[in-house]
């Protein structure tokens, strides 16, 4: 347990920090959270009161209909959400970091993609069925955890208000033009399984549409076949071929796909796209189409870290900083230092200036094992989590149930038109000229929150 609590307390140190540094007055998140009438539950107790299940329907290919939602519960996540989805920014933004180092590490010459929104709403789902004890470890990795519980007892978090805080930050960057950010959750369960209320409630909380059904794993390539159809046919052929290697003792398939679909505030003009050079690495070139535009940016030359910041506005709230490194700098030396404070120092410091902008077109996707991605961190981590050692005694009526393969979908689409249109005026003065034209490293971050929606690499467009 020891090897989560100093990842808890940077996380920690860093929302004090952040909410100094803003002048308002300091909250510790748990209490923004906090369960109703909460105490320190002792983590051996069995649940006080009998669990809540639902029956699961059974998977029909030709039944494509998205599970039924009560709308007075998702009217609640409107409600008091502003203080939240500040501080909520701030944790899932700490721990996406962490993430995606670990995933980008693995993948150092792939195109590299994650959502730490996606993935932080992936482990709340989960905590909703968790033990105590395994809830626990979840509340410190998430670093919603109260800071005064004992060893031997948790003080509990609502994790419908993390999740409902969670859907209305995408939501956000819907009320804006033109970007769009959809979310979608598969569930699938042993047949003859029930699960929890409170978990199938989750995979509302959190998403646009939402999938609930009982699979014969008896003979798994049937029954990998047939899920990986029915997500294909309810994605609208978005989401393809997900599940592998499935086996007969299969408890729980659970998939998320979120999609983001974006437009630059200003467009790059067809005309100004041409095929140029893209240098991979030292030895490899690529030929890629790279838009060109010539206008007003916001960026910084951090000579420094040896690289070059540019953000670029998407839609009435999201923007991308777009980071490339400098002639014989290295994108994965950049990368290790990334984190809240490099990310904020970043844009306090943005000057604007005339840049001819030359940048590949690209739209990527990736599908990340969450047990994968836990284990890149510490094999612990994920033993206690979603492994061996996790216990999910609150997901269902049968016991004992586990998490079998936990995937996140994300896919990014940037459109070349332009939410405004290109404004024809010359802009005085001789531009800089920069070329996009080796790997680089994005984000995506929602303006009003802060959250970070997407991180990514981008070491060969043309994959």
């Amino acid at each position: 347990m020891q090897i989560l609590r100093s990842p808890l307390l940077a996380l920690l140190l860093c929302c004090y920090l952040s909410a100094s540094q803003a002048n308002r007055v300091y909250i510790h998140p748990f209490h923004l959270f906090a369960a109703e009438n909460v105490s320190c539950e002792t983590l051996q107790a069995q649940a006080s009161k009998p669990l809540e299940t639902l029956p699961v329907a059974p998977l029909d290919i030709e039944v494509l209909t998205p599970d039924s939602r009560d709308p007075s519960k998702l009217d609640a996540q409107k409600q008091n959400v502003t203080e939240r989805t500040a501080v909520l920014a701030e944790l899932l933004n700490s721990l996406g970091f962490r993430m995606y180092k670990a995933l980008s590490s693995k993948q150092q010459s792939s195109n590299t993609l994650l959502s730490p929104v996606n993935t932080y709403g992936s482990l709340f789902t989960f905590y909703l069925g968790a033990s105590k004890k395994t809830a626990s470890l979840f509340q410190q990795l998430l670093g919603l955890s109260s800071g005064t519980d004992r060893e031997d007892c948790v003080s509990l978090v609502d994790g419908h208000k993390v999740l409902k805080t969670l859907q209305s930050i995408n939501s956000l960057v819907d009320d804006g033009p033109k970007d769009e950010i959809t979310t979608q959750v598969w569930t699938f369960a042993r047949h003859g399984a029930q699960l929890s209320e409170d978990f199938i409630q989750g995979t509302q909380d959190f998403s646009d549409t939402s999938f609930i059904r009982g699979v014969d794993f008896s003979k798994p390539q049937e029954a990998e076949q047939l899920v990986n159809s029915f997500v294909e046919k309810t994605s609208e052929g978005k989401v393809k071929s997900v599940f592998k290697d499935l086996n007969a003792s299969s408890d729980l398939l659970f998939l998320t796909s979120f999609n983001f679909q974006g437009s630059w505030k200003t467009a790059f003009q067809p005309e100004e796209t041409s095929t140029q050079e893209f240098h991979v690495d030292e030895t490899t070139t690529v030929m890629a189409p790279l838009m060109t535009h010539t206008g007003r940016y916001h960026y910084l030359n951090d000579k420094v870290r040896r690289c070059t910041v540019v953000k670029l506005s998407l839609s009435k709230r999201s923007y991308m900083l777009l980071v490339l490194p400098h002639e014989g700098a290295n994108l994965h030396d950049i990368e290790s230092k990334l984190g809240t404070a490099v990310m904020s120092d970043w844009h306090q410091n943005l000057q604007e200036g005339l840049l001819e902008l030359s940048l590949p077109k690209f739209s990527m996707s990736s599908a990340t094992d969450m047990r994968d991605l836990l284990t890149n961190i510490s094999p612990e981590l994920e033993a206690k989590l979603l492994g061996s050692e996790a216990e999910f005694s609150q997901l269902s009526n049968t016991q004992p149930f586990a998490i079998d393969k936990a995937v996140n979908k994300v896919m990014f689409e940037m459109s070349e038109e332009g939410a405004e249109p290109q404004d024809k005026i010359q802009e005085a003065g001789i531009p800089l000229k920069l070329s996009i034209n080796r790997p680089f490293f994005f984000s995506v971050i929602e303006g009003d929150s802060n959250a970070i929606l997407m991180l990514g690499k981008i070491t060969n467009p043309t994959l």
